[in-house]
């Protein structure tokens, strides 16, 4: 397989957040998928298209933004339960490598924080396409996904069903729409 020519896209790049998107899936009552996003973060990139192992990711995450629709989950979530938004308001991610898995398929490996502990997370990366936008813009996309066990990182809180299983999973599914914009 062949990974796109990049070159021409090698650069340093700022996540806009208007056209982005970071999201989650949890199964809830071991019956229903319930989805959530962040609606305040910030990041930029580094892109080597000669060398994509070379490239590099940067994110941070307000967790006081987190949004699934209900303000009552959204305040369980911030709570010591959970996220503990008062002690650790922001999550981190921190590539520590890159590689080109053909097409256009890419993997990058960081480390994440949330509440303090940091482990390692693998993001598959699908690139989109690059495109100069009205505004003279140049722009690059991507679409990635991760899974992740929620307790891996002292997320814990839970309740037993009455008919067996648990409120909330553990496996916890990320989702990114990225488009990022090369800085001048």
């Amino acid at each position: 397989m062949a990974t796109p020519d990049l070159t021409a896209l090698t650069g340093d790049y700022t996540i806009d957040t208007a056209h982005s998107t970071i999201g989650f899936t949890v199964r809830h009552a071991m019956v229903t998928n319930v989805k959530g996003k962040f609606l305040d973060f910030s990041g930029s990139l580094h892109l080597d298209g000669s060398d994509p192992s070379a490239s590099t990711a940067s994110i941070d995450v307000k967790m006081d933004s987190i949004d699934t629709g209900s303000a009552d989950r959204d305040g369980h979530l911030k709570s010591a339960d959970f996220f503990k938004t008062d002690e650790f308001p922001t999550m981190t991610f921190r590539s520590t490598s890159a590689q080109a898995l053909g097409d256009d398929d890419y993997r990058i490996t960081g480390d994440l924080t949330i509440l303090g502990t940091t482990k390692p997370l693998t993001i598959d990366l699908e690139f989109n396409g690059a495109a100069k936008d009205p505004f003279g813009n140049e722009r690059v996309g991507f679409e990635g996904k991760a899974t992740l066990l929620r307790s891996e990182w002292g997320l814990t809180w839970n309740a037993a069903l009455e008919t067996g299983g648990v409120l909330v999973s553990d496996k916890i599914k990320l989702n990114f729409d990225i488009s990022a914009i090369r800085n001048a």
